[in-house]
């Protein structure tokens, strides 16, 4: 993940890798066939014949028509691999989604965490309302200008859907609202690599949870931030955010090098924090009773490049999985006194980027490379290594090379173990269902459509995407950032 500098995103002529920037262009009508409703019948004494629109027969023309139509690209256009041509523009399809919000900040954010709230699981109405919070990336001359934004994202309206003329208008009228995006700032000094947050009870619980943010920053400094005050304000009219609360309540830096690898634990309420850096090291750090944070000055190594990701097992407090730049997934148990991997399985013959661990079945890893494979992994395959035995390398579950670019996020759905988001450098935020079984005699081709899998759902066009995320509480919303903003 380390393959981004900031002033990518500032030269919109710089060409993508592997492919050419799209040129943005004003949108072009449709146009689509019409019956003349003024078709004339001419009348003679010898004969009766029909005229069409340009006074020849219907038939003649639609010979010509149908001809002519043979010469149109029928090709299904997809995002990520086809290319626009010059003058050519991308606009979504708003009758495939439900919700479609887009808004773009000062600086990109590149990395960003979706935050939990105390409006209700499982939610379904309209307008939606949602936090989070993000880094930015300023330009590298203009440093100090980067900060810490918690969000509030409210007005989030259902998509307009043509109705039927006999439809009450007034049935939905309270879903259709103006977005409304509110933001606190937290002054930081460098650029945001990566961003986690966590949450924790408080003992009283009528009071909102505490909230605490992770930032990996381009400095090599790990930030810890209270910022549960900046969620209370947004709800409380005229709250006022004091310069100390904004500072943070610890800055880490047992790192010699920047990285990207960021996890909270999910089992350790008070605070449990992994974070990965470019020379493979991985620390440790704890939130002890009294709100003071330790960092076990011992790391974890094994990798032979970057750790790129990282993450807690869901059901395991002292288990953790990260991936690299060598190729390889590790497994870690905290307890180890050698601070070396359980089990080592290389994944990739290129960077593993990203990976996610199943919320739902604990025993399944996805994983997304550098060449633009995902794949799937049965954990109870993956054997202990051993100097006397010689396992044979396990083989995915599943494996998808739809992507022509790096898999740059990827996240089961919090609820359905079957459903994945990912998002890639082709500029693609893809949802798959891996419940959709391939028979042997089915094609792999969906629709007519050559080398697109029937488990692809959903694509999306998004410039850029660089992390995608589930909303938990709200079914099937999923959120996402890139150089171009947020979608």
């Amino acid at each position: 993940m380390a393959k981004r500098p900031a002033e990518e995103f500032y030269a919109p002529s710089d060409s993508l890798k592997k492919g050419e920037r799209p040129v943005q262009s004003q949108d072009n009508d449709e146009v689509g066939a019409f019956e003349d409703e003024f078709e004339d019948e001419f009348e003679s004494d010898e004969e009766i014949f029909e005229a069409g629109v340009d006074g020849r027969p219907d038939t003649e023309r639609e010979v010509e028509e149908s001809r002519d139509a043979m010469e149109v690209d029928q090709q299904t256009f997809i995002p990520g691999r086809s290319k626009l041509k010059a003058g050519e523009s991308l606009s979504p399809d708003t009758s495939t989604y439900e919700m479609l919000h887009t808004l773009s900040t000062t600086w990109p954010c590149l990395s960003f965490d979706v935050v939990r709230d105390s409006l209700g699981s499982n939610r379904k109405t309209y307008p939606a309302t949602l936090y989070a919070v993000a880094g930015t990336q300023a330009e590298s001359t203009r440093a100090k200008e980067n900060e810490l934004l918690v969000m509030k994202l409210s007005g989030l309206s259902r998509m307009d859907r043509d109705r039927d003329e006999e439809s009450d208008d007034d049935d939905d009228g309270d879903e259709s609202t103006e977005p409304i995006l509110e933001t606190k700032s937290i002054p930081l000094t460098s650029t945001t690599n990566r961003v986690r947050a966590h949450q924790y009870p408080q003992s009283d619980p009528s009071r909102i949870p505490t909230t605490f943010t992770a930032t990996m920053t381009e400095a090599a400094e790990v930030l810890i931030h209270d910022i549960t005050p900046h969620l209370s304000s947004f709800d409380s009219p005229g709250t006022i955010i004091t310069p100390q609360q904004s500072k943070p309540l610890a800055t880490l830096k047992m790192h010699r090098a920047e990285g990207y690898a960021v996890d909270w634990s999910p089992l350790v309420a008070q605070g449990k924090l992994l974070t990965g850096d470019n020379e493979g090291k991985i620390f440790v750090t704890t939130c002890e009773d009294g709100g003071r944070w330790t960092t076990d000055n011992r790391p974890f190594t094994g990798h032979q490049g970057s750790v790129e990701d990282i993450q807690w097992s869901p059901n395991e407090k002292n288990v953790f999985a990260s991936a690299s730049s060598d190729g390889t997934v590790k497994v870690w148990d905290v307890r180890s006194k050698s601070r070396k991997p359980a089990v080592s399985v290389t994944v990739s013959s290129t960077d593993v980027n990203v990976m996610s661990w199943s919320y739902q079945t604990a025993h399944l890893l996805a994983t997304g490379a550098d060449d633009g494979e995902w794949a799937v992994w049965d954990l109870r395959q993956w054997k202990p290594s051993s100097s006397n035995t010689s396992n044979p390398a396990p083989k995915p579950v599943a494996s998808f090379n739809f992507n022509k670019e790096q898999i740059t996020s990827i996240e089961w759905h919090p609820t359905d173990d079957s459903i994945v988001a990912v998002a890639a450098g082709d500029n693609t935020m893809t949802l798959w269902d891996l419940a959709v079984e391939l028979d042997d005699e089915e094609s792999r081709d969906t629709a007519g459509v050559q080398d697109v899998p029937p488990q692809l759902l959903f694509v999306h066009y998004m410039e850029l995407v660089k992390e995608c995320h589930w909303h938990p509480q709200i079914p099937g919303c999923v959120m996402g950032t890139g150089g171009g903003g947020f979608g």
